[in-house]
C-alpha cells in the first residue's frame, strides 16, 4: 500500500507548471546523499483515490500537476493513481519521480506526463546540474517522451 507523509506546492520540480509533489514513503531505494531519509520509512497516510480526491478538492485551482514523488514500492500502484488522475481529474497532469534507472515494463509510460528516473548520486548532481545521471522526459503529443532536462541548467 502508497502512503504519504506530506505534500507540498512546487515550482521547480516540474518546467512550466504548479505542481502538487506528494513525498510517498518506504522507499527502497535508499540513495546515498539521500535529502529526505525520512521517506525510507514505511510511514504516513494511505494514498489511495480517497486522498487523491481530497488533495484535488483541496488545492484545484492553485495546482496544474500532480508528481509522485517516490513509490518505487509500489510501481503498479502509483499507476494506477494516475490512471485515476487522468480519468476522475482531468485537468491535472500527472508526474512520476522515480529513484530506479528505468520505470518497470508493469506501468504503462504513457499514463504519465512527464517521468524522472535516476538515483541521487551525489557526485553527479540533482537534476541542475549538466553532470547529472538523473533524467526528466515530457510526453509528446505522438506518445513518445523527450528528455527535457537540460531545461533545469542554467546557460
Amino acid at each position: 500500500m502508497l502512503k504519504y507523509v506530506n505534500t507540498g506546492i512546487v515550482f521547480q520540480e516540474i518546467p512550466d507548471e504548479v505542481t502538487l509533489a506528494i513525498n510517498i514513503s518506504n522507499c527502497p531505494c535508499h540513495c546515498p546523499g539521500c535529502h529526505s531519509h525520512y521517506l525510507w520509512e514505511d510511514i504516513g497516510m494511505p494514498l489511495n483515490t480517497d486522498a487523491i480526491d481530497a488533495l484535488t478538492e483541496k488545492y484545484g485551482e492553485d495546482i496544474t500537476c500532480i508528481a509522485f514523488m517516490g513509490g518505487d514500492s509500489d510501481p503498479t500502484g502509483v499507476n494506477l493513481l494516475a490512471q485515476y488522475i487522468h480519468e476522475e481529474h482531468p485537468l491535472f497532469k500527472v508526474a512520476w519521480y522515480s529513484g530506479r534507472i528505468r520505470i518497470p515494463s508493469s506501468v504503462k509510460k504513457t499514463d504519465f506526463d512527464y517521468l524522472k528516473i535516476g538515483p541521487y548520486i551525489k557526485h553527479l548532481g540533482p537534476l541542475k546540474s549538466s553532470t547529472t545521471n538523473q533524467r526528466l522526459y515530457r510526453q509528446t503529443l505522438e506518445g513518445t517522451f523527450e528528455d527535457i532536462t537540460s531545461r533545469f541548467w542554467k546557460k
